[in-house]
């Protein structure tokens, strides 16, 4: 087995498909159900791999790197065991430590990973209290101060009530420039309607002469989600039914989002001529953007794809975003 697993480990260019190539050869030559490698990061545990299912009684055996505990692998029992042989232990604990260093360094890049999650989701939820503080409170506020002001104008004597338009047309700009901010602290659909409206919004902005976009909510209204999922999942919308718009030549298009315990599934599908006949293909080898919607995914955790439907009948834009970008994935 470990010459099996040598042999695979030389064939692997990108170090992140070594834990595949691992949780593969474990279940294949030791004949496992089901095989994962997980690591511990600042955010909790992440699992780089797995193969095979994992829903029975299962075994851990700790990764351990200069010391430290970095992660675990953990292995399904066989039908009727309750517990490994002692062969199967030796090997899977010769494994372990052979696989650790290059788990450590992959872990590296997992805390790097955990971190950029944590920075987007914690500016996206501050932004998002930002526009409301501004939007419900210092807005009304200056548009009532500005009200009071020319009401006082309308009864001052001339000198005054010249001054009092000009205090009034300063809270005007004031208030101009409030709108500005709050529009780019976020999209300003999301903070006045929510993410159910705000896609509905887009559907009827793009629907026109020869286009109609159809969007399906399930559940309806959607559940509270943070920030920066409902950021992505407006952004990932719109930059898809834009190219939809310039490139496709639908007639129709259908913008599905789904949401479950673990993610909120968004699917742009449209009846023009498809992205590529070659099939299904990474959304980040196309132009700026197919990246950026590639880009706004992989910063929360998820990931986005796109692929030509089956006899070239349109496109599809895939997106997954996890509810959370710090749960293990």
């Amino acid at each position: 087995m470990l010459r099996t697993l040598a042999g695979r480990v030389r064939q692997v260019v990108d170090p992140a498909r070594l834990p595949g190539a691992l949780c593969a050869t474990v279940a294949e030559e030791l004949r496992l159900p089901g095989v994962a490698l997980a690591v511990t990061t600042r955010a909790g545990r992440r699992t780089l791999a797995t193969a095979g299912r994992l829903d029975g009684r299962s075994q851990d055996f700790a990764l351990v790197h200069n010391g430290l505990p970095i992660g675990e692998l953990t292995v399904g029992l066989r039908a009727g065991e309750e517990r490994l042989e002692a062969s199967d232990i030796d090997i899977l604990r010769s494994l372990a430590d052979q696989a650790s260093p290059a788990v450590a360094s992959l872990r590296l890049q997992e805390d790097l990973q955990a971190s950029r999650e944590q920075i987007v989701a914690a500016r996206e939820e501050e932004r998002r209290w930002l526009r409301r503080d501004i939007h419900d409170g210092l807005g009304p506020a200056l548009a009532g101060l500005r009200l009071r002001v020319d009401n006082a104008a309308t009864s001052a004597d001339d000198g005054l009530s010249d001054t009092l338009r000009g205090v009034s047309d300063g809270l005007g700009m004031t208030i101009k420039d409030v709108r500005r901010i709050t529009d780019r602290l976020g999209p300003a659909p999301l903070g006045e309607f929510g993410l159910d409206r705000a896609v509905r919004q887009l559907a009827d902005t793009f629907s026109g002469t020869g286009l109609t976009v159809t969007a399906e909510l399930s559940p309806e209204p959607l559940p509270a989600l943070p920030a920066a999922v409902e950021v992505a999942a407006y952004r990932i919308t719109a930059e898809a039914l834009n190219n939809v718009l310039r490139h496709a030549r639908a007639r129709t298009v259908l913008v599905t989002l789904r949401v479950d315990d673990q993610a909120l599934t968004l699917t742009v599908r449209d009846d023009g001529v498809g992205y590529r006949p070659d099939g299904d293909s990474p959304v980040d080898g196309g132009g700026v953007g197919l990246r950026s919607m590639a880009d706004r995914a992989a910063e929360i955790g998820g990931h986005c794809s796109i692929r030509t439907l089956p006899s070239d009948r349109g496109t599809q834009v895939l997106a997954v975003l996890p509810r959370s970008a710090t749960t293990d994935r």
